[in-house]
């Protein structure tokens, strides 16, 4: 009988064990983009005017809806304003005024109407990486849903943004954005 329990016993470990380590494992932190270019600068990009094009998908992948955006931004010292204007396919039309503050090199905070207290932002290379709570509209009400915001600086004038949302820790949907700078 003790036999048949050491197998057992040391499947559990070896699955728990599992379980703990392989996510850090696989995660991708921002400082691994350090010293790659062109440099991402927050307060040269998000500066001044700029358009947004972007896709929502659901937790399958599928695209569920479209939107365009105009953006200002503005600078005063460390802080920065960002004036969000959305319109999605369907005619719905969104604003967002974030504030992002620094915090010290490569560290942000951001605020704004529909965050769930306050972002967390970190800056290295290319990469700036965001993680928030967010308030988004769902049938009558409201949902908190958390952000993982990726940000990569492609060229002077090019971002590309990926942002998964999820909700208990599950995957439930993603936003995936190009932000132009223009000339």
């Amino acid at each position: 009988m003790l036999a048949i329990k050491k197998p057992i016993i040391w499947m559990i470990v070896s699955l728990i064990s599992l379980v703990i380590l392989l996510p850090g494992c696989s995660t991708v932190q921002v400082k691994d983009y350090t010293g790659r270019t062109p440099q991402l600068v927050p307060e040269e990009f998000f500066n001044g005017f700029l358009t947004a094009h972007g896709v929502v998908k659901d937790r399958f992948g599928k695209v569920v809806r479209y939107f365009n955006a105009e953006i200002q931004a503005y600078w005063e010292g460390t802080v920065g304003t960002l004036i969000e204007d959305f319109i999605f396919d369907d005619g719905e039309r969104q604003q967002r005024i974030w504030t992002l503050m620094r915090q010290g090199q490569g560290q942000f905070i951001g605020m704004a109407g529909d965050v769930v207290g306050e972002a967390k932002g970190e800056v290295a290379g290319n990469a700036m990486f965001l993680r928030y709570v967010l308030e988004v509209p769902y049938e009558d009400s409201t949902i908190k849903v958390a952000i993982d915001d990726r940000m990569y600086l492609v060229d002077e004038r090019t971002l590309i943004n990926e942002a998964r949302m999820s909700k208990l820790g599950l995957e439930v949907g993603e936003i995936v954005l190009v932000i132009l700078k223009p000339n």
